[in-house]
């Protein structure tokens, strides 16, 4: 039914928009002031010597977070989807070392 697949897609939205906050730890500042360290921009890996593609990847996120809930688009919740499965992946490979946790993070 129509109204059934209505209610899936908010309900995924609101999963997606939450999962989306628990695996983005970090404040939008502080990924701001990460991407801007000099141990960033030394460990990326640059897109044809221009700006490295997890910078990319960081602007918009720390965009989605600057939104508010309501103003998120379907692209939006569709970006979300994709970083919650990255960071989902990479857990299971091993995620970060210890060393390389933020302070900042809450």
């Amino acid at each position: 039914m129509f109204w059934e697949l209505v209610i899936e897609e908010k309900h995924d939205s609101k999963g997606t928009y939450k999962e989306f906050k628990h695996v983005v730890n970090m404040t939008a500042s502080a990924l701001q002031k990460r991407f801007k360290s000099e141990e960033s921009q030394s460990v990326v890996q640059k897109r044809d010597g221009g700006e490295a593609t997890s910078h990319g990847e960081g602007r918009r996120i720390v965009e989605m977070l600057h939104k508010k809930k309501s103003d998120l688009t379907d692209d939006d919740c569709g970006h979300m989807r994709k970083v919650v499965g990255y960071v989902h992946r990479h857990l299971k490979q091993g995620g970060p070392q210890e060393k390389d946790t933020e302070e900042e993070s809450p």
